[in-house]
């Protein structure tokens, strides 16, 4: 779903609920307006008032994730999730959010690990639920297995393993070419099957 048509979804629903407060309102006139700070000092308000708003804690995670606070974006999607367990674009940013966890390297490999394969996880969740946007999720899918791939392949020898790296570089392929073909004119899925096929070989290559 294109996300001005989520906005006007969340605008209709957060109307219609008879649990709307007012800091719902001022949350979702900063997110509306772009100023995500502020929106996340409004939506924190309003979820604690109401804690059954889905709507309130989409919009949380999203300016979360807007102002790079990853993990507490990670935390209002969950809190979406749980209240509205088939909304696929809920899992597709936090996966987006877990991804960039996953890429942190002041975190522990342990840490990251899990990050990146919760990242997986979700994008597979939002292309089960929602089809008809599977392609985004495939390209973004594509780019976790491809950094699943390659976390798995640095020589660590707590979580090297080159069965489970080639084989998610070869997940990372076959997801953006499920992209390409659909679409077979974007030079920027073509540019990041490059990258993914030239990790494949090196590390097939590499004894």
């Amino acid at each position: 779903m294109r996300l001005s048509a989520i906005i006007s979804l969340i605008i209709i629903t957060s109307l219609e609920s008879s649990a709307q407060n007012a800091y719902v309102k001022l949350g979702q006139q900063a997110f509306m307006d772009g100023n995500f700070k502020s929106a996340v000092l409004q939506l924190e308000k309003a979820c604690l008032i109401d804690s059954t708003n889905a709507n309130a804690y989409w919009m949380l995670g999203y300016s979360y994730y807007h102002s790079e606070n990853y993990r507490k974006s990670i935390a209002a999607y969950s809190k979406a999730i749980f209240i509205n367990p088939v909304d696929a674009t809920a899992y597709y940013y936090r996966a987006r959010a877990k991804g960039y966890l996953g890429k942190d390297a002041a975190l522990s490999p342990q840490e990251r690990e899990k990050h990146l394969l919760g990242a997986i996880f979700d994008l597979t969740k939002a292309i089960a639920i929602d089809p008809s946007e599977q392609n985004k999720s495939y390209q973004i899918r594509g780019i976790a297995y491809r950094d699943y791939g390659i976390f798995k392949l640095q020589p660590n020898p707590h979580t090297y393993d080159k069965v489970r790296g080639t084989n998610s570089l070869r997940a990372s392929i076959a997801d953006l070419e499920k992209v390409l073909n659909s679409n077979p004119n974007r030079s920027d899925i073509s540019s990041l099957l490059e990258i993914s096929k030239e990790k494949l070989a090196s590390a097939v290559g590499h004894h």
